[in-house]
């Protein structure tokens, strides 16, 4: 384990000596999305994951729940998010917070990547895919209906 204070070069949203990977490996409900773990993995004085995801235009992440809240910072492009219930668009820097429990999903759909950064617990639960049933219940907007990808 890496434990000194360090700084990671960026260079056009990648990072120096920062791994680009598949965003998941066990699902496939996602869309032209990366990510970098920029501090977290190897730093275990961290009780978080600093990351960044960058979502290609057209793309989205999967629709998921946690019990895990986050907070993401959009640090490049614009896009939709699907917060529960509602549509948000994203601009640069805008500031989001994800409740436990919340549906959510990330869209690059106005015709630029959306790239944001998201820091989460270091020890958490894995993103759970709501079924058909817990979507009926929770997402009533016919707008959101039409956006969501499973």
């Amino acid at each position: 384990m890496n434990n000194k204070s360090k700084v990671i070069k960026a260079d056009d949203y990648s990072w120096d000596g920062v791994e680009r990977k598949q965003y998941k490996t066990d699902t496939n409900n996602f869309k032209e999305i990366h990510r970098f773990t920029l501090l977290g993995e190897d730093i275990s004085q961290l009780n978080s994951e600093t990351r960044y995801f960058e979502i290609q235009p057209g793309g989205y992440s999967s629709l998921e729940l946690h019990r895990h809240p986050h907070s993401v910072v959009i640090i490049r492009g614009s896009g939709t998010l699907v917060l529960e219930n509602e549509l948000h668009d994203l601009k640069l820097h805008d500031v989001v917070f994800i409740a436990p429990e919340t549906i959510h999903q990330f869209h690059a759909d106005k015709g630029e990547p959306l790239g944001f950064i998201c820091i989460v617990d270091r020890y958490r639960d894995r993103p759970a895919i709501p079924d058909d049933q817990t979507i009926q219940e929770r997402i009533t907007s016919e707008k959101v209906l039409k956006k969501i990808q499973k």
